[in-house]
């Protein structure tokens, strides 16, 4: 179980990771958008800092191509969070429709042409979705965090076999899932 009042408390950085993991722009790595997301304590703290100076060694055409290789032409580093477990599976399409009626129920309007398990996607959605206290938020973002989480622990081993830099960004995504699983939900 997902404590929803603790992950809506982590919005900014979702914001973050959806910029981090779209093709990168100059704006992207601008200071400010670092600070703005990530608080003192944050969970994801030591990695986003780690990504982010490994970062700042690249200029942006190489961050450019270092994108285009790992995301575009490496097929283990999708950023298409149900193709690892289904490729191209009838189950995958039935999951994608799901999604999408989620996005549209909490007010996000599909891009054209865009698959809603788009990781940067994900994130813009949990950055800008209002779900708190939406009695429909539990059961559906069940779903959404459970694609979620499946599909970035395939991501992130691709990206540690490839010593990518993005890996510290996948991880940092991970904890703050991590932090926001429901402490005692089982002893209840």
């Amino acid at each position: 179980m997902i404590d929803l009042n603790k992950l809506y408390d982590y919005k900014p950085s979702f914001g973050f990771y959806a910029r981090q993991l779209m093709y990168p722009e100059k704006l992207d790595f601008h200071p400010a958008c670092l600070e703005d997301a990530f608080g003192e304590g944050h969970p994801s703290l030591p990695n986003v800092n780690k990504y982010w100076s490994l970062m700042q060694e690249f200029s942006l055409e190489d961050i450019q191509e270092l994108y285009t290789e790992t995301f575009d032409f490496q097929k283990d580093c999708a950023l298409y969070m149900t193709y690892f477990k289904f490729e191209d599976a009838k189950e995958r399409g039935q999951l994608l429709a799901k999604m999408k009626v989620l996005y549209e129920m909490f007010g996000l309007e599909m891009p054209e042409g865009e698959l809603p398990d788009f990781l940067p996607l994900m994130c813009e959605f949990l950055y800008a979705a209002e779900w708190k206290g939406d009695p429909r938020a539990p059961e559906n973002f069940r779903m959404l965090l459970a694609v979620l989480e499946d599909g970035t622990y395939h991501l992130l081993q691709a990206l540690k076999k490839n010593e990518s830099p993005y890996a510290e960004l996948v991880q940092g995504l991970r904890e703050t899932f991590k932090v926001c699983r429901e402490q005692g939900a089982l002893n209840q």
